[in-house]
C-alpha cells in the first residue's frame, strides 16, 4: 500500500522546487497549512498609502488621460498663436524659438516623470503582492483539491467493497425467484 503524504510534506515537496529562503519557507507552511490565506490587496495597500503615494497616482492617473493630452495640447497651441500673431508689436512674453516654453516644458517633465514612476513602482509592487497571493491561494487549492481526490479514492473503494458485499446477496435472491 502506497505511503499518503502529508499537507505539510507536499508544501515541503513543492517548496524545495521554488527555492525559497528557509525563513519564507516555514510561514508559507504555516500560512498554507494552518490558516486562510486570501488577501485584499488594494485594502491593504491602501491602509499603507502616504500622501506622497497619493499624489503621485493622482498625477500619473491625470497625465496619462486624453484630457490632459488634449488640454495641454490646447495650451502649446494657444501659447504660440498668442506669441506669433497676437502680439507681434515686439511684448512678445516668449517669442519665436519660444525658449520660455522650452524651459516650462522641460521643468514639467522634470518633475511629471519621477512621479508617475513612483506610482508606477508601487503599482508594480502591488502587482507582486497580487501575484504571491494568486501563488498561495492556488498552492492551497492544489492541496485542498489533492485531498477532496484522496477522499474520493476511498469513498469509491468503500463503495466497491459494499457493491461485492450486497451484489452476492442479491444473486441470490434472483435465483431464488426464478
Amino acid at each position: 500500500m502506497e505511503k499518503r503524504l502529508t499537507k505539510k510534506e507536499i508544501v515541503k515537496m513543492l517548496l524545495k522546487n521554488q527555492e525559497l529562503e528557509a525563513q519564507d519557507e516555514e510561514e508559507l507552511l504555516d500560512l498554507l497549512v494552518d490558516q486562510p490565506i486570501s488577501i485584499d490587496v488594494d485594502k491593504q495597500e491602501e491602509a499603507k498609502m502616504t500622501k506622497g503615494d497619493y499624489i503621485a497616482d493622482r498625477v500619473s492617473e491625470i497625465a496619462g488621460s486624453w484630457g490632459f493630452i488634449i488640454g495641454f495640447s490646447a495650451f502649446l497651441i494657444l501659447w504660440v498663436i498668442i506669441n506669433s500673431y497676437l502680439l507681434r508689436d515686439g511684448s512678445e512674453i516668449d517669442p519665436y524659438p519660444f525658449i520660455l516654453l522650452n524651459l516650462v516644458l522641460s521643468c514639467i517633465a522634470a518633475l511629471q516623470a519621477p512621479v508617475i514612476m513612483m506610482s508606477q513602482n508601487r503599482q508594480a509592487a502591488k502587482d507582486s503582492l497580487r501575484n504571491q497571493n494568486d501563488y498561495r491561494t492556488d498552492l492551497k487549492s492544489e492541496l485542498i483539491l489533492e485531498d477532496l481526490h484522496h477522499k474520493m479514492e476511498e469513498i469509491l473503494k468503500n463503495q466497491r467493497k459494499i457493491l461485492r458485499i450486497v451484489a452476492p446477496e442479491e444473486d441470490e435472491s434472483k435465483k431464488t425467484e426464478k
